[in-house]
């Protein structure tokens, strides 16, 4: 019989066995959050059409084409399924006057909607982690968030990837930029496809981003943005770039890095993965000085990332999650024993541990492949014999000895293991 319902295209399920890698990864970002200094904020994932249009920019890729966005039937408002978090971010600080007087460090982690081409990494509904650092606006808070990027993938282990940098300068010296490049352009439009035709007047800097084979040539020799750039533009890029060597940190300059979104300006960057072969982008971010005041607060910096969750879990080895091996596993024969168990694991509990009860009714040998498939700690195994003296017997999963133990004595008896 064929499923009558199933998950829509480009949205997947986490499964309980998938679930151990979530948790292990979102339990980490909360504590390096917290190390670096950062507050969550949670937005809906709902928001007016025109904030995104007017932040993002109608001639990207998101506007144009990849928003989930329709009218209420209600009260006829324009919506749209949040496609990133930066502007929603904004927007919930200027409601609620978080920038009065003040700069933010703020985080976020939660569902985007898109509708891209689903693929390996890419769902039409993903996690992204945000951050975003609002009111500082010199070099050294842009390297320190590529200083706390690096940090988390050296704790995941991660190898085969790269840092590329870039700047966008300021909104005029790109506009002046944009009118050379436009004529470039169209001294080359013979060699440009369709997308890069579609976006020579709209979002020329994003020609260059194309990765049409037959498109290199004329992208590569294509000016360079930061031949245009002033004096000011020059020294923040200088001076970012100066720190991330004394920190160490290896980076790769791509003066064709512009990334999607209008918004941005001056420094960006993009942490990309080779494990596949080819180039994989899973974090990036950078300075987008103009977008508060765009979204009608007053005028402050602002710099972010974003990295895409599902990407790096696909990148996480598995070897680094820690099991589960604190789990008690309660097993029992007969009514009263059950009974008993239910009075065990409630007293367990309270006392602060892991307890699962085998609710299957099947023989102790088949509930013990269960807990033993499900990586237990301890079993606590209650028969007649057991009730009758008041005692239960333990069995250690890891060295399979056995012990009975009075039931007052049973907390006691597992904390010596658990301290």
């Amino acid at each position: 019989m064929s499923l009558k319902y199933q998950s829509i295209k480009g949205m997947k399920d986490v499964l309980p066995s998938e679930s151990p890698k979530w948790i292990f990864f979102e339990k980490i970002i909360v504590d390096w959050m917290r190390k670096y200094g950062y507050e969550q904020i949670r937005t809906p994932i709902l928001e007016n059409t025109n904030l995104f249009i007017r932040s993002i920019g109608e001639a990207t890729d998101i506007v144009e084409k990849e928003m989930y966005s329709f009218v209420d039937s209600l009260n006829k408002d324009a919506l749209t399924l949040r496609p990133e978090g930066t502007v929603a971010c904004l927007r919930a600080c200027l409601e609620n006057n978080l920038l009065y007087n003040s700069t933010q460090r703020l985080w976020y982690m939660g569902p985007m909607f898109r509708h891209e081409k689903p693929q390996k990494g890419r769902y039409r509904q993903f996690t992204q982690v945000g951050v975003e650092a609002l009111g500082l606006e010199g070099p050294d808070i842009d390297a320190e968030m590529i200083s706390m990027t690096k940090e988390l993938w050296d704790q995941f282990g991660f190898k085969n990837i790269e840092l590329q940098v870039n700047t966008l300068g300021t909104i005029v010296e790109r506009s002046n930029y944009r009118s050379v490049l436009i004529k470039y352009l169209e001294d080359n439009i013979d060699v440009l496809d369709e997308d890069g035709r579609r976006r020579l007047y709209s979002n020329p800097l994003r020609v260059l981003d194309s990765k049409n084979e037959s498109m290199q040539d004329v992208c590569n020799n294509a000016p360079k943005l930061i031949e245009f750039l002033g004096k000011d533009s020059l020294s923040h890029y200088q001076k970012w770039l100066n720190i991330l060597e004394k920190l160490n940190i290896s980076y790769v300059e791509n003066t064709r890095l512009v990334r999607g979104l209008d918004y941005y300006n001056n420094s960006v960057f993009e942490w990309v993965s080779y494990d596949s072969g080819s180039p994989l982008t899973f974090c990036a971010g950078g300075r987008y000085n103009g977008l508060i005041e765009e979204l009608g607060g007053e005028p402050k910096p602002g710099i972010g990332f974003a990295m895409g969750v599902e990407r790096v879990l696909d990148m996480l080895d598995t070897k680094i999650i820690p099991k589960n091996s604190d789990l008690i596993y309660i097993i029992h024969l007969g009514e009263k024993a059950t009974e008993c168990g239910l009075l065990v694991s409630q007293k367990l509990r309270y006392a602060g541990f892991n307890v699962k009860q085998d609710f299957e009714h099947t023989s102790i040998k088949s509930q013990l492949k269960r807990a033993d498939k499900q990586n237990a700690r301890f079993c606590i195994i209650i028969g007649e014999n057991e009730i009758l003296l008041n005692k239960v017997k333990v069995k250690d999963m890891h060295s399979r000895n056995e012990s009975i133990i009075d039931l007052d004595k049973l907390v006691d008896f597992l904390m010596f293991y658990f301290k």
